[in-house]
């Protein structure tokens, strides 16, 4: 069903949209043998999030950031946590309003058009798959460095499969070991923050801003990468418990604690060590802290950062099998994606499928390139996503819990901050959004052509 933007049915149609959700939610707490289960709490969901952001961002594309922005990445992490607010802020309303699978793609097709909500899912979905595969590959680096008689490609294929089999299992249960993963990388962050705090020296934040304002906010194009996890609790609207409460506090929550982390990490780092050895590290915060000579802390950090990166990579399979499956659910990609398994309620085809795309994009990943086109991917999605919100207000559906503050401000700056981020990324990475758009839109046009005909 789609939201009608017409000022005079819009009345009429919150009330059936509230009867619509109700039998909806009510089929979904029961667990249908068609339907994704509710098993997620606020706990759970929020974990996924926290799960998702805290990783390969400050563990390996920290390095990347300080290149471009020195010691001042720490304003960009400021800026592009401002820019992940607004989004965070669109998820929450709409996420109250349309609790179902599929995230910003399932709110522009429910809101704007099949066709837009179509190039934007497959947008999310190349990004996070490029990403999946650049995580995988940053997993595989940290294990090779402390077990270098494993093959790194093989290592990263590996972990893509095996995360992708616990996803298979069932979503409480990647849950339940996301959740262990998601404490302990946050303990490891704390203690690299409580060590190195008292080791900072002052003198490495003297050439603050090298590239200036410029080079600040391209660091802060970077780092959203880091910041991009939180929609995948979105993107599980259909499986977490009271979603019109717990998907708007589990995003917040989620958002808060990664960027409260990721301040006083980037504090930490550039004081501990010289930008210019941390810029482009492909383990900057191993290479910080080995200047405190403490073994233990150099191990912990190497520790943290596999157990960031796995679960990141789990988290990233769960959204790409959810947005997969609402896409697959409305008709836009084969049906047998939309196939729940009979015994663990997942949607496996999907699982399946991403899983081994990702495994195949790891032998073509590179770590710049790779967190460039996922940041340019995700940011234009989170244009259509705001746009969505513009458009639930104009239809005037009052059936949500939590409303954007300070609306149409909020919205509008998260479109031109957006546009802004986007703006500051390489040459390249709009290059391969623009020939990646411009294919998926000639292929929707000629399935739609072929259909009439």
């Amino acid at each position: 069903m789609k939201i009608l933007n017409t000022d005079n049915c819009s009345q009429r149609w919150s009330q059936i949209e509230e009867i619509r959700y109700k039998l909806y939610d009510s089929q979904t707490q029961q667990g249908t043998p068609m339907d994704l289960k509710r098993t997620l709490s606020l706990i759970d969901a929020t974990a996924i999030g926290v799960g998702a952001i805290i990783g390969a961002g400050i563990f390996v594309v920290l390095g990347i950031a300080v290149d471009y922005a020195g010691p001042a990445v720490i304003i960009s992490m400021v800026i592009a946590g401002i820019v992940a607010l607004f989004t965070a802020l669109s998820f929450a309303e709409l996420g109250s309003a349309i609790p179902k699978q599929g995230g910003t793609y399932e709110f522009a097709y429910q809101l704007i058009s099949p066709s837009v909500a179509f190039v934007s899912g497959c947008l999310w979905l190349f990004g996070q798959t490029v990403a999946g595969a650049a995580v995988s590959l940053g997993l595989a680096s940290y294990f090779f460095a402390m077990f270098p008689f494993f093959p790194l490609k093989v290592v990263a294929v590996s972990a893509a499969l095996l995360l992708t089999a616990v996803n298979l299992v069932g979503t409480k249960y990647s849950a339940v070991v996301n959740n262990i993963l998601v404490l302990t990388k946050i303990l490891i962050l704390c203690l690299f923050i409580a060590f190195g705090v008292f080791q900072i020296n002052t003198q490495n934040y003297s050439q603050f801003a090298p590239n200036g304002f410029v080079g600040i906010l391209q660091g802060a194009g970077f780092i959203f990468f880091a910041y991009l996890g939180f929609g995948r609790i979105a993107a599980l609207g259909g499986e977490v418990k009271n979603p019109k409460r717990n998907l708007p506090l589990a995003i917040f929550v989620a958002l808060a604690v990664s960027v409260v982390l990721y301040i006083m990490t980037g504090v930490v780092a550039t004081g501990l060590q010289d930008y210019r050895i941390l810029a482009g590290s492909g383990s900057p915060l191993a290479d910080a802290v080995k200047v405190t000579g403490n073994t233990a802390l150099i191990a912990g950090i190497s520790i943290g950062a596999l157990v960031a990166t796995t679960s990141v990579l789990l988290t990233n399979l769960v959204g790409l099998s959810r947005v997969s499956y609402a896409m697959a659910t409305n008709g836009q990609l084969p049906k047998s994606m939309s196939k729940i398994h009979a015994k663990f309620g997942t949607p496996y085809v999907s699982i399946l499928i991403t899983g081994a795309l990702m495994s195949v994009l790891v032998f073509v990943s590179d770590l710049r390139q790779t967190a460039a086109i996922t940041s340019i991917s995700i940011l234009s999605t989170h244009i259509i996503l705001h746009s969505s919100v513009i458009r639930l207000r104009k239809a005037n559906h009052d059936f949500r819990t939590f409303k954007t503050p300070f609306y149409p401000l909020i919205p509008a700056l998260g479109i031109v901050s957006c546009l802004i981020l986007m703006v500051s990324l390489p040459i390249e990475a709009w290059i391969v959004w623009a020939g990646f758009v411009t294919a998926v839109s000639v292929y929707y046009l000629l399935r739609k052509m072929f259909r009439r005909s």
